[in-house]
């Protein structure tokens, strides 16, 4: 855990002298994105920054199931069998706070994500991201700035407990209030306003304080940290790209604040980009559904490359079965997705949020990929076939696995590319 947690918390002093690195985090609960992702560090001779967000993963299960414990079980299993060290692996808990929780009262929203972060922090996540941003059933909105901050502090605290307590070290902390939505946005995208330097500053002094008053100074000297906007996302079916010129002023104002920055939603940005924004001190970068994009894509791909090679195989086979699913159960693409029924279809399978990736777990979602996998088992797939159908590829084993994980590396690469020069 230290030499993985130093990754994370030398970033501030690396940047102050000249040293522009970055970290890659990846948020996601799918285990082939997770084992590119430890194959990828591996061949880049760095530490894996592996994140679950508070919808994914929490005392209740989540989405996935799983508890802050069974998730970083799930993750040192795979570890495990592609041989990668554990002690390399930096555990990170995304938008703790009481987001699963915010259509109940505050009291109750906040108790829960009391107990959840100190979960956490328990079983060894390093790197915690405070975000009690989000208003509760009886809270005004938006809710005011010190609210957000005082329900920061009390995350931290039960952090701090639960570390201790289970004998882990100090967690390192990412604050601030400026954050996209968990899951993605719901609507098209044009443009973004740029945090205001100046919101960044009072932020910053406003959990100071709030930390200061539970007599937490300690843990706030563990904030390394800052999440503020870039001017960067993505919608349903486009993605705006960072423009460093317009946030010039954010990026001449973070030296002051002794942190880095961190930049939510960098899916699907260029290497040049995500190159551009470590640069200008947003060193850490979060990445999630566009890893689980990339894999979607492949999987789909080798559903008409099934077909090719068995006849016994019907070709969409997979995407029938995912629209299934998805019409079955529509709770998690329903709000994202609009338009015409030919729109709100073509954003189910394909669009930049991803909605998708809510599914891959379900039975009937891991029923329908064994069977597609089955069909290509023990073929080696002819480079023509890769060529018509995943160009991207070319030159890459051909064995099916491999070419899964190849294509959530390939999405990995711009990252490797603007964090490690």
């Amino acid at each position: 855990m230290t030499h993985s947690l130093s990754a994370l918390t030398s970033l501030p002093k690396d940047h102050a002298r000249g040293l522009r690195r970055g970290l890659t985090s990846v948020c996601s609960a799918h285990p082939l994105v997770i084992e590119a992702a430890l194959l990828q560090a591996a061949a880049d001779g760095v530490p894996a920054c592996i994140e679950a967000t508070c919808n994914q993963v929490n005392p209740d299960g989540g989405y996935t199931g799983m508890t802050p414990q069974t998730f970083r079980d799930f993750v040192l299993q795979i570890a495990a069998r592609v041989g990668f060290a554990p002690e390399n692996i930096l555990f990170g808990g995304d938008h703790l706070g009481p987001n699963p929780w915010r259509k109940g009262l505050a009291k109750t929203a906040m108790a829960k994500a009391v107990a959840m972060t100190e979960a956490y922090a328990a079983a060894g996540f390093g790197k915690l991201h405070l975000d009690a941003s989000m208003s509760c059933a009886d809270d005004p909105m938006p809710l005011p700035a010190a609210t957000m901050a005082a329900r920061a502090a009390l995350l931290a605290q039960a952090a701090e407990t639960g570390a201790a307590q289970a004998g882990r070290p100090a967690p390192a902390y990412i604050i601030g209030t400026e954050v996209p939505v968990p899951g993605g946005a719901a609507e098209h995208l044009e443009t973004l306003r740029v945090s205001c330097p100046d919101d960044a500053t009072q932020t910053l002094a406003i959990h100071k304080a709030a930390f200061a008053a539970l007599g937490l100074n300690a843990a706030f000297d563990r904030v390394i940290a800052l999440v503020v906007q870039p001017g960067v996302e993505f919608g349903q079916d486009n993605v705006i790209a960072f423009d460093a010129p317009a946030a010039s002023a954010l990026i001449g104002a973070r030296p002051a604040t002794g942190l880095v920055y961190e930049a939510h939603s960098t899916d699907y940005q260029t290497g040049a980009a995500l190159r551009a924004l470590v640069q200008g001190g947003f060193a850490v970068l979060k990445v999630g559904p566009g890893l689980t994009f990339a894999l979607r894509e492949a999987l789909y791909a080798l559903d008409l490359i099934a077909a090719e090679l068995d006849p016994a195989y019907a070709a969409h086979a997979l995407p029938l079965a995912m629209e299934d699913l998805m019409q079955a159960h529509p709770g998690d693409w329903a709000a994202y997705c609009h338009g015409s029924v030919q729109d709100q279809r073509l954003q189910r399978h394909f669009g930049y949020s991803d909605r998708i990736r809510y599914y891959w777990n379900r039975p009937e979602a891991v029923g329908a990929t064994q069977r597609l996998m089955r069909a290509l088992d023990g073929c080696r797939i002819p480079e023509t076939l890769i060529s018509q159908y995943l160009p991207r590829l070319m030159g890459a084993a051909a064995a099916p696995r491999d070419i899964l994980i190849g294509s959530v590396r390939l999405a990995l690469h711009p990252y490797s590319f603007a964090c490690h020069p």
